[in-house]
């Protein structure tokens, strides 16, 4: 099988596992708007998990992930599989040490961390508080969450997706279970969703221990720090924690100035984050990882043209999905919000305030998609430095942009300033990556996306006529409104693929190439 069939492939299995996992993920942000909306308790506990899940969006799928998986692949082809398991263990084992020490210091310190990453909080007491007791409960989610982030390594670069994508899926339900079953048993209700989160990283990190038995990597202590393959991940992940995770650094200060906004600022910018990582979670990252040990391998071969051709392909996969994502998120993000989180607690003025967020979240999509996939590309050629670069100047523009805009623009303005920090970024990592490999087709991608970006606008004017059809800010209504929003999407899809096909898209072609394949056997 070639490594484009291969990628795709990968791509698929990752993006259907990573569909349940979302629409379970989507279910949850519905229960907890529904039975705690927009306010004091949800600031308090978004604020709460946005510590440990930045650790886990920096360190577990960012440095550790780029800097361990290029590694494990060099070593799983071009040693014994002996070695290769040595390896898997001896990093299983010394991440134990870390990251129980780092949980340790997490817990004692949350007062101190709290305050610095959300000082508006220091002006009321009760959320203050409650935001540090939240925070201890479920800093313990970066440990195992840490861990499951080496096995899904593991399991990707021996090229078993389903399981490490589908883990995410137990996290969704513990949430939601807990919510429902012990909100009435807490004294503050919405301690209930903090146990859903510590209880949902333990079983995400128990699911992937039978399959790496499975697939001949069964989990050992093995302490050695002295292991040159470790002392080479320990130098990649340095750099690679900030050039990874700039995007989600930027949300971050995002949060803190939210912080000093209105009561309720931050849980808008949370449930539009959401939303819009729903297409990022679905297709994005999933052909990141699906290319990702790809490239690894043709860079450690020396194999530089078959390297610019999976790279090529993966960042036209991407803009195929993500462009037209962009636009329909962009029409329907308050008709979203409405259908989906309106009830309960979360009246229409807190999914007109949502609905902004993603509006602008919405504009960078493409551009954090892609970076997403260039990063990698260059931590596959072992260059940590570059990304580094880039992501401290596309940081430094994000936090000047924030400070302009979230004036006139409230959290709408942290919004946009993210999607412009991410023009930055993907624009200065494809200059300095044709640099650094030669040209790799950028003319081709720019004509790929110019006719995904035309076959978008019949989409964007239909879709747009449909959702207006009916007032979203009524209650209740949800089989109307679900109906147009439905009627909406398959209309713009159909109307995509039709105009996607007569510009002769070459990713459409592929796509029926694909279908007709599937059908014939």
């Amino acid at each position: 099988m070639s490594e484009k069939k291969q990628i795709a492939r990968a791509a698929g299995v990752l993006g259907l596992a990573t569909i349940v996992s979302r629409i379970m993920g989507m279910v949850r942000d519905m229960a907890v708007s529904r039975f705690f909306g927009a306010g004091l308790q949800t600031d308090a506990f978004f604020a709460a998990f946005q510590i440990p899940n930045m650790l886990r969006r920096f360190f577990a799928e960012g440095a550790l992930t780029s800097a361990f998986v290029p590694t494990f692949s060099e070593w799983h082809s071009q040693r014994s599989p002996e070695e290769a398991r040595e390896l898997a263990n001896v990093c299983f084992t010394l991440l134990t040490i870390v990251m129980a020490g780092v949980t340790l210091a997490g817990v004692l310190l949350a007062p101190g961390i709290v305050s610095v990453m959300f000082p508006g909080f220091r002006a009321d007491p009760a959320k203050f508080g409650l935001t540090v007791f939240l925070n201890r409960l479920m800093f313990p989610y970066i440990f195992f969450i840490s861990l499951l982030a080496l096995c899904m390594g593991i399991l990707n670069t021996v090229r078993h997706f389903f399981t490490p994508a589908i883990s995410t899926v137990f996290l969704n339900v513990s949430m939601i279970l807990c919510a429902w079953l012990l909100r009435d048993r807490f004294a503050v209700p919405i301690t209930a969703l903090a146990v859903g989160v510590l209880l949902g990283g333990v079983l995400q990190l128990l699911l992937q221990v039978p399959v790496l038995y499975r697939k001949g990597f069964p989990l050992r202590v093995r302490f050695d720090l002295h292991h040159p393959a470790v002392r080479r991940i320990a130098l990649l992940m340095g750099p690679s924690v900030f050039g990874v995770g700039v995007y989600y650094l930027n949300i971050t200060v995002g949060n803190i100035l939210a912080s000093l906004l209105p009561e309720g600022s931050v849980s808008y910018l949370y449930y539009a984050q959401r939303l819009f990582e729903f297409p990022q979670g679905i297709f994005t990252v999933s052909v990141a990882q699906a290319v990702l040990p790809s490239l690894s391998r043709q860079a450690a071969a020396g194999d530089m043209d078959a390297f610019r051709d999976s790279l090529v392909f993966g960042l036209r996969l991407t803009l195929f999905v993500t462009i037209p994502a962009t636009v329909g998120l962009m029409v329907c993000a308050t008709p979203i919000f409405s259908l989906l989180f309106m009830g309960g607690e979360f009246d229409y003025a807190q999914a007109a305030n949502a609905g902004i967020a993603l509006f602008y979240y919405a504009l960078g999509l493409s551009l954090v998609a892609l970076v997403r996939v260039l990063v990698p590309a260059f931590y596959a050629l072992k260059d940590t430095r570059t990304p580094v670069m880039v992501a401290f100047v596309a940081f430094i523009m994000n936090a000047v942009a924030s400070l302009i805009l979230m004036k006139p623009l409230a959290h709408g303005g942290l919004a946009l300033a993210s999607s412009l920090s991410a023009l930055a970024n993907m624009g200065l990592l494809l200059v300095l990556l044709r640099r650094k490999i030669g040209p790799f087709g950028g003319r081709a991608l720019v004509r790929s996306a110019m006719k995904v970006l035309v076959a978008s606008l019949p989409m964007a004017l239909a879709v747009r006529w449909m959702v207006a059809l009916i007032d979203w800010s009524l209650p209740g209504e949800k089989m109307l409104k679900g109906g147009v929003l439905l009627g909406a999407v398959g209309v713009g899809v159909v109307l995509f693929l039709a105009a996607a096909s007569l510009l002769r898209s070459e990713e459409t072609r592929e796509l029926a190439a694909q279908l007709r394949r599937r059908f014939a056997r």
